[in-house]
């Protein structure tokens, strides 16, 4: 095998995809029975990945396996496997200590090893290097090591694998070397850092970038409700400066794996070196704060119209983290559910990416009907906006809608209320 991916995911699947375009023989390893199981029936569970493509490429030899003796031929092995938070709120490396394992048995001398999972500055060299060495090869010198980080977008139609600018950072600079040869068959153009611990933070400085600024206009949406301010119509204005300024927007809070998470990998590592990350910290606590406001708001604006939020009908617009994708993770429309439902509001929810969704022990009503459950709802909360949530259907159909997202930013508004 020219490359083995572990880790079949979000990450792992695309970068298999764009390795096989190239004309590389591409393996995968995945510990899930039924993602194998279904990569190798033709049936992807990546939403940037169709399921003809993944048939192709297991038509033209692609093989999904759940056996780590796959790696024992590839060339080149990047792991892409998740890098959750533990309970205690710091990094949870078991996937990556897990997949290093799996190498280290199996390493032969000449193979490169890249780690895509994002983490702290210094885990490469301080976590996965010594499980991999423990094969007896030393890297640098019997094989390659690199990190590069992922930069995988779900949903975004122009930016791929193949165009978005690939950083690489190796131990030695002949690492570096084999990296940046490897992702050149099929990436466009590649950064080369100065080693894995700036590669490292380089993606952490890209998300932690955006959470904070994210984080800026969520409190500023609060103040600006206070003082009877359109944040939205003040953010279009000052996009209009062409330097100096990038548009952020508000929102009921943030999911995916990227931001909710990787912040905080920054966050620990700078608390074992004595110190604190304020900005990380106050982004942290003002961003997860957002369910908490939206069930806040909601109840206001029922109040206003003279009705308690318990026992009020009300609807969920769009239940994953972003727009026009299945991805579940981390989305901030299970917290606005959750404390909807202990204040007593009878919920169901609408989105055209997830067909069952469950809310604690309760599975939520699905509704088929959406211009009749606009209809009939008390209060209506657009927390993703779909493309199918058209401003027709929403300003025409919806009851009374609370919108997070700022669809209607802009238009005349009878029936709706801006976060």
């Amino acid at each position: 095998m020219d490359l083995v991916v572990v880790g079949l995911g979000y990450v792992g699947l695309p970068l298999a995809r764009e390795a096989w375009r190239a004309g590389l023989t591409v393996g995968g390893l995945d510990r899930d029975p039924a993602v194998v199981s279904g990569l190798t029936a033709g049936r992807s569970h990546v939403d940037d990945v169709p399921d003809a493509d993944v048939a192709a490429m297991a038509g033209t030899g692609f093989r999904a396996s759940a056996d780590p003796e796959v790696l024992r031929t590839a060339q080149t092995i990047v792991i892409c496997v998740p890098t959750p938070l533990a309970p205690e709120g710091g990094p949870d490396l078991a996937a990556v200590c897990g997949a290093a394992r799996d190498v280290a048995g199996r390493l032969t001398p000449g193979t490169l090893v890249v780690l895509e999972s994002t983490t702290y500055p210094g885990t490469t060299e301080e976590v996965v290097r010594p499980i991999l060495e423990e094969s007896g090869l030393a890297a640098g010198r019997d094989f390659h090591l690199a990190f590069s980080p992922e930069r995988i977008d779900p949903g975004n139609p122009l930016y791929g694998v193949a165009n978005t600018p690939k950083i690489v950072g190796g131990c030695t600079p002949t690492c570096a070397a084999a990296a940046e040869a490897f992702y050149g068959k099929f990436v466009e153009r590649i950064t080369l850092a100065k080693g894995t611990r700036e590669a490292e933070m380089a993606k952490l400085l890209e998300n932690t970038y955006r959470h904070v600024n994210i984080a800026l206009v969520n409190e500023m949406s609060v103040l600006c409700h206070e003082l009877g301010v359109d944040l939205w119509d003040a953010i279009s204005c000052a996009a209009t400066k062409p330097f100096g300024f990038q548009s952020f927007f508000p929102g009921p809070g943030v999911g995916g794996h990227c931001i909710p998470i990787d912040p905080n990998y920054l966050a620990y590592k700078v608390r074992t070196i004595g110190y604190s990350f304020r900005f990380v910290e106050l982004a942290q606590e003002i961003n997860t704060g957002m369910p908490r406001y939206v069930v806040h708001r909601a109840q206001q604006l029922l109040n206003n119209r003279g009705m308690p939020l318990r026992g009020a009908r009300v609807l969920l617009l769009g239940v994953t983290y972003k727009a026009d994708i299945a991805d579940e993770r981390e989305s901030p429309a299970r917290r606005v559910a959750e404390r909807l439902a202990r204040q007593g509001a009878r919920l169901s929810y609408h989105d055209p990416y997830v067909e069952s969704w469950q809310v604690g022990e309760s599975r939520l009503t699905c509704e088929d009907d959406l211009r009749g459950a606009l209809e009939t709802a008390d209060l209506t909360i657009l927390l993703t906006d779909h493309r199918a949530y058209t401003d027709e259907l929403l300003t025409g159909s919806a009851r009374f809608l609370f919108d997070t997202r700022g669809r209607t930013s802009g238009r005349p508004r009878t029936n709706a209320e801006l976060l």
